[in-house]
Parts: C-alpha cells; sequence; structure tokens
C-alpha cells in the first residue's frame, strides 16, 4: 500500500523561494546573477556580534533549554525596547520570544482561531501567512490593499468581511511585498474595528526598523487596554543580518500568551538560546550599527528610484520602501510567472511574481533590493529593459 500523505499540506503550492531558485539555469549564468528573489540581507552581522557569538558557543549554559517565553533578560530589554520605539507600555510579561517571526505567527494564529474560522487579510500578502492560514484550514477574507494609488487597505474594506467566525486582521507594515509603510492612521482604525469587533488585531512589524522616519508606525502601545486586542510580530533576523539564527517575538497580552505557550512547547521547546543571547547583545550594543544599515537601504531604495526614471524602461516602480520593491511589469499577455521565470532564465535577474502573493497580482514582481548594492540598480533596469523585446507585447 503506498504512503500517503495529508492532504492539508498537499493541496499547498511549493514554498515560492525554493520553487524560484529551480527557473536558474545551473552553470549558465555568465554575467553574475541579481538575485533579488529572498529578503536576506547582504553584509554580515556585526562584527562585535560575530565575536560575541563565537564567546558565548563557549559557554555550557547557552547550549540549555531557555523558559518556553524565553531567557528573561531578552524579554525585557525587548519590552523597553519597544516601549521606547513605539513611545507605549510593554511589561517583559508581554513578550515570547519565537524560533523566528514565521512561528511567531503560528503560535499567534493557532492560539486565536481553529478550523472553519477566518481572517481578515490585505491583498497583497505575505504568502507564508496564506500558506499556514490554509494549512489550519482557516479561511483568508481578502480587502484589497492597491486602489488609485494607494497601497494600503481601507478598515471600510474590511468591515463587511467580519462574521461571528472573524478571528483577527492581520497586517503587515512595513509591508511584505510591496515595502508600503501603513499610515499610522489606518493602522489605528483598523484597530478600532478589531477592538469594536471583539477580535485581534495582528501585525508583522519585521521590517520596522528601516522605516525612513524615526516617528512611531502608531501609538497601539500607548493605549492604556492594547493587550486585549494588539498583537505585534517581531524578528530579529532582518535588523541583526542574523537570519540563520531564527529568533523572532509575539508581544500580546496574557490570554494570547497563555494559549501561545503550549504551541511554543510543541513545536520547538524555545528559540536556540545563543540566538536570544545574541539578540539580547544586539539591543544592548549596536544600535549605532543598525542604523547605519537601515540608511543603506534607504540608499538602496533611492538608487532603485531613480534608475526607474530611465525613459526606456517600461516596468512600472508601484511601491518601495524596506527591502522591497513592488513593480508592474510590461506584459499584458503573460502572467507574471511567466515573466519572472523568463527573467531568471534568460536575463539573470531572479525575483518573485505577484501571484504568489495573492489573487489578481498577476501584473506585478517583487524585487527585494536588499540583496544589492547601490551601484547594481542601472544594471538591474539595463537587463529589465533588454528583456522588453524577447518577452512579448507591451501594455
Amino acid at each position: 500500500m503506498a504512503l500517503s500523505v495529508s492532504p492539508a499540506i498537499s493541496r499547498i503550492e511549493a514554498p515560492p523561494i525554493a520553487e524560484a531558485m529551480t527557473w536558474l539555469r545551473p552553470g549558465e549564468c555568465n554575467r553574475g546573477l541579481l538575485n533579488l528573489c529572498q529578503a536576506v540581507p547582504s553584509y554580515a552581522p556585526a562584527e562585535a556580534l560575530q565575536a560575541e557569538i563565537a564567546r558565548l558557543a563557549k559557554d555550557p549554559e547557552v547550549h540549555l533549554y531557555t523558559d518556553i517565553h524565553g531567557v528573561p533578560e531578552l524579554r525585557t530589554a525587548l519590552a523597553q525596547h519597544m516601549a521606547a520605539d513605539y513611545r507605549g507600555r510593554i511589561s517583559p510579561d508581554n513578550v515570547s520570544i519565537t524560533s523566528g517571526c514565521n512561528q511567531a505567527f503560528c503560535a499567534a494564529i493557532m492560539a486565536l482561531a481553529q478550523r472553519g474560522d477566518n481572517v481578515v487579510l490585505p491583498s497583497p500578502y505575505y504568502f507564508n501567512h496564506q500558506m499556514w492560514l490554509d494549512m489550519l484550514g482557516v479561511e483568508k477574507r481578502l480587502v484589497p490593499a492597491f486602489a488609485l494609488g494607494r497601497t494600503y487597505p481601507l478598515p471600510e474594506d474590511a468591515a463587511p468581511l467580519i462574521n461571528d467566525r472573524t478571528r483577527a486582521i492581520v497586517l503587515c507594515s512595513p509591508n511584505n511585498p510591496t515595502g508600503a509603510i501603513y499610515p499610522a492612521s489606518i493602522i489605528e482604525a483598523f484597530y478600532d474595528l478589531a477592538k469594536a469587533s471583539g477580535i485581534a488585531l495582528i501585525i508583522d512589524e519585521t521590517y520596522k526598523d528601516f522605516r525612513s522616519s524615526p516617528d512611531p508606525l502608531h501609538g497601539l502601545f500607548a493605549r492604556p487596554d492594547w493587550q486585549d486586542t494588539f498583537v505585534q510580530l517581531y524578528s530579529f533576523s532582518k535588523v541583526f543580518a542574523m537570519t540563520g539564527y531564527r529568533v523572532g517575538s509575539i508581544i500580546a497580552g496574557s490570554k494570547v500568551l497563555e494559549e501561545a505557550e503550549k504551541i511554543l512547547d510543541c513545536m520547538a521547546i524555545c528559540a536556540p538560546q545563543i540566538s536570544q543571547r545574541a539578540a539580547l547583545f544586539g539591543l544592548a550594543e549596536l544600535e549605532d550599527w543598525k542604523r547605519g544599515k537601515a540608511r543603506l537601504m534607504e540608499e538602496r531604495r533611492e538608487a532603485l528610484s531613480a534608475a526607474f526614471k530611465n525613459p526606456a524602461l517600461s516596468y512600472r516602480l508601484v511601491s518601495s520602501g524596506a527591502y522591497f520593491a513592488y513593480v508592474m511589469h510590461p506584459f499584458s499577455r503573460l502572467k507574471a510567472k511567466a515573466v519572472a521565470m523568463r527573467l531568471a532564465g534568460e536575463h539573470d535577474v531572479l525575483c518573485l511574481p505577484g501571484s504568489m502573493f495573492g489573487p489578481e497580482q498577476d501584473s506585478y514582481l517583487r524585487l527585494a533590493f536588499a540583496n544589492s548594492p547601490a551601484e547594481d540598480m542601472p544594471l538591474l533596469v539595463e537587463r529589465l529593459i533588454e528583456s522588453q523585446g524577447p518577452l512579448g507585447t507591451t501594455r
């Protein structure tokens, strides 16, 4: 008898990054690949952090489990950091350390929703959010995030989607895939809608440290009862260039964290202690380094924007910020995946098609510009212009 697998998982499409890597021509990239596929910093962690990790590796205690919710010192440091950054009030008891932000999302959703429930999700969305919801049998109720130059969803569009099986509204700001930063007033209005509806507002703020303004993204942590509604997800992967260490967080009220504790215990018991200690070092010692890398990302975004002003280019920059640019391709007869596959196979540009981020996204591509130095942006545009001839009829 043949081995059977779970249909709940087998019906999910392959991970997008893994699929995109299959589009490359092994050994045939003669001029250097421009890899704008996965959101990975193009630089190593700070030398001081590397030295600290080497020191930590020699400590016998660092190889042990921690509390399920994480090292107390890191929970305290992150609570203080977020309270200062958002000008709010956060207790260490509100913090749970996770093995990356994806795990934070998985645990938060499992704590709130079950099969047959639904969540409101802007489209385009982060594909791992969609994949996890589909695996759990939680319905996605999509609210558009693009309209007439607007790059964020509207609460009034989300309100009619909420019913007695809705458990949360999920936002991502700065956004993956578009890079857009949602206005504080919009986030506050979504909070008011969630609170009035008796559901959670979950915001993935992985890229908060790469915003161009020092102002808080919102004022939710200053609200006296934020713990009853708001769930923040965060990652140390991008800010300290430690993607492989897998450390993130959930900040929420006790009702959510008590349930998340059960889930996290089964998933991984705890985030790796060496990763937690590295994140603690980063918070304490790397503020200047972090700010420098945020400026570097802004320089890359500005270089991309300048390069896209080339009059010969038919691709259009729709939105950009943090690590990402969302680009409209010029080929009315081709789906985004076909465009992305041709760019990878024939023009040595690896990126993701908008169709991996939701329905009605076939006109778009996501470019993770964080992977490339500013001086590569004109080269990127040259290759996009080169692609305009062979790919087909433009819009």
